[in-house]
């Protein structure tokens, strides 16, 4: 008898999980780990926010079971950010569904629009879900390129004429997660364009859509004419809001495939906890400062990292958005590869970084950085990695 289950023969190791566990059993051991490889905001959510979960959770017809969709409300508010914001008019009874994070959303679409055999167009590297959440579902997965230059236009179109079937889905995800890569408006023009021509699906990853720097605010895809019909787009509170652990997000776009992932979500589960709901309103509609400081934060951090792992021999290309930087291993230690440094860097400088290959086989030769520690912190991990630079005789003024 075969002992184990279909779905768990499809999903590898997470090698990312093992970098993880060597920091859990190092910080228990009472050593201290600079931890820049999760994602994790460390700032709190705006305290009008909190001060709504609070008031709304002290009602005590607030504890039944919410909607699946989300709280009209809450729908509304969604659909106002994308006319504040980047001018797009969404219906929010039919064009936009609340998710428990974008993960989630990502997640339930998948089982709502593949079957089995499908073949999905996912970029390599990408964040995990991107590509397992349809492998879950049955699909399978070709990967594209994530720098959008000429040669991801070729990707795609190579990928249309010897695919059999062809590709159904195209997954999109910038800010990128985790090359922090960047695209303009001309870019989903071009995209949208492609996806009809081709009878192709988007799905749009736009978490990091706050997160952007230098003044140089990320579009939507949703700003183009026609981009409705073939796309949906995911956005989410996490780190706009410094909202993680709240699980609050979105799916806006095309109105059958949002009905479909509607319906699922129905059989699943009842909508997240209505007074986070009322909070996550409170956020959208309320006073913004803080994402023009989360914005200001995450700007400051970029700069202290990428100016002091440079002058301790690391150079990093400095991200133009997200909360990362996708940094190329130090010359003089490639030949490791991305899970030996990463496992080396804990233990020897006491800062924990994320494997590129953890993220697919074109993240090798990468370490994703997460600027989710302070300035302070940020400054004393490039003095940890300038002593073991050090201490393998690794000349880090000629670096």
């Amino acid at each position: 008898m075969d002992t184990e289950f279909y779905r768990m023969k499809r999903l590898p190791p997470y090698v990312i999980a093992e970098v993880n566990g060597m920091r859990q059993a190092a910080r228990a051991a009472g050593e201290d780990i600079i931890d820049l490889g999760m994602g994790n905001p460390d700032q709190p959510p705006p305290q009008h926010v909190i001060d709504k979960l609070v008031e709304v959770a002290l009602k005590p017809s607030a504890h039944g079971y919410s909607q699946s969709k989300g709280i009209p409300g809450l729908r509304k508010a969604q659909a106002d950010y994308y006319g504040r914001r980047f001018g797009v008019e969404l219906d929010p009874e039919t064009e936009v569904v609340v998710t428990m994070g974008s993960k989630e959303g990502l997640a339930s679409l998948a089982n709502a629009i593949t079957a089995p055999g499908d073949v999905v167009l996912a970029p390599n590297p990408s964040y995990p879900i991107h590509t397992f959440g349809f492998i879950i579902a049955g699909a399978t997965i070709r990967a594209v390129p994530t720098t959008p230059d000429e040669d991801y236009w070729r990707a795609l179109d190579n990928a249309m004429a010897f695919t059999v079937p062809r590709p159904s889905v195209l997954v999109v995800n910038y800010p990128g997660n985790p090359t922090a890569e960047v695209v303009d408006l001309a870019f989903y023009e071009r995209l949208v364009v492609w996806a009809k021509e081709n009878k192709v699906m988007i799905l749009s990853d736009l978490a990091y859509s706050e997160l952007y720097f230098d003044g140089n605010p990320t579009p939507s895809i949703m700003q183009v004419l026609g981009a409705k019909d073939v796309a949906v787009e995911f956005t989410s509170m996490s780190k706009t809001y410094s909202m993680a652990g709240w699980r609050m997000g979105f799916a806006v776009g095309n109105k059958r495939m949002i009905a479909a992932m509607t319906r699922v979500k129905s059989y699943l589960d009842y909508g997240a906890f209505t007074p986070i709901q009322a909070a996550a309103c409170a956020a959208l509609n309320g006073p913004q400062d803080i994402v023009e400081s989360n914005r200001a934060l995450y700007q400051k951090r970029r700069d202290v990292m990428v100016e002091a792992f440079g002058r301790a021999g690391w150079r990093i290309p400095s991200p133009k958005a997200s909360m990362f930087a996708w940094a190329p291993l130090p010359p003089a230690l490639a030949d490791m590869g991305s899970l030996e440094f990463s496992k080396r860097l804990l233990t020897e400088a006491k800062v924990a970084v994320a494997p590129g290959v953890g993220y697919g086989e074109e993240g090798e030769g990468f370490v994703r950085i997460a600027m989710v520690e302070n300035e302070q912190r940020l400054r004393q991990a490039a003095r940890n990695v300038k002593r073991w630079f050090a201490t393998l005789g690794i000349d880090t003024k000629a670096a």
